[in-house]
């Protein structure tokens, strides 16, 4: 049953478990013997991150997070990109994978694999559950996709609109008449 707020779904749960062990079988097949850090962003990615995680059959692979803000309580991207959570793990030299829930306008994106770069990584690559790209302001592209979707306010499966809606285990569009 649909939360009163969602105007459709999306994603329903099992599509979402379709997805993400497609895409985890991609990245196990590109790091089967290379070690791997996985740096999820909190918080949107927290769902999505802990079921990719669990499917990924790798030899080393830790996992870290990041914290950026660059909406606050708005549905669109103040274009100023403030990160508020860096990695504790050392990068330097390794094979880095940032984990996002959406792929939107790029600007957050974009600050921190220019970050992680910064810090000597030796590649970074983007995995995200959705991406928006006609919403995109930067060049960045996802190496691991789960969904291209056109522009819709989405909710649930970490997804949130002010911190809301986050707890829905599938992924549906929010009601304009929400957040407008």
């Amino acid at each position: 049953m649909l939360h009163k707020d969602v105007f459709e779904e999306l994603m329903s749960e099992e599509e979402l478990n379709k997805t993400v062990s497609e895409i985890a079988e991609r990245i196990n097949n590109d790091y089967r013997s290379r070690p791997l850090v996985v740096v999820g962003i909190l918080k949107g990615s927290i769902m999505f991150l802990a079921d990719l995680y669990r499917k990924l059959d790798l030899d080393e692979c830790q996992l870290d997070f990041m914290a950026a803000s660059s909406y606050g309580s708005s549905v669109s991207s103040s274009g100023s990109v403030n990160i508020t959570k860096d990695v504790d793990c050392n990068v330097r030299e390794r094979d880095v994978l940032i984990v996002e829930d959406i792929l939107d306008t790029g600007n957050t994106l974009s600050i921190i694999k220019e970050h992680l770069l910064s810090k000597g990584a030796s590649s970074v690559r983007i995995c995200t559950l959705f991406d928006k790209p006609s919403r995109r302001k930067k060049p960045v592209k996802a190496d691991y996709t789960g969904r291209t979707i056109e522009d819709l306010f989405i909710v649930g499966y970490g997804l949130d609109y002010s911190e809301r809606y986050r707890n829905l285990p599938y992924v549906g569009v929010l009601r304009s008449e929400i957040y407008s």
